[in-house]
C-alpha cells in the first residue's frame, strides 16, 4: 500500500516536471516541446494504471 503512494507521488512530480518543461520549450523549440508534453502523458498513462489498480 505504501509504495503505491510514494509511486503515484514520484510519478505526479515527474509529469508536472515534463509538462512545465513543455511549456517552457513551447516558444523556443516545438519539436523538443511535442516531444516533452509525448513523455508527459506516458507518465500519464502509468499514472492512470496505478490509479486503477489501487
Amino acid at each position: 500500500m505504501f509504495g503505491f503512494g510514494n509511486q503515484k507521488d514520484k510519478l505526479r512530480e515527474k509529469y508536472s516536471k515534463l509538462m512545465q518543461e513543455s511549456f517552457d520549450l513551447s516558444t523556443v523549440n516545438r519539436e523538443k516541446s511535442d516531444q516533452k508534453r509525448a513523455e508527459a502523458e506516458e507518465v500519464g498513462k502509468q499514472l492512470d494504471a496505478l490509479e486503477k489498480r489501487a
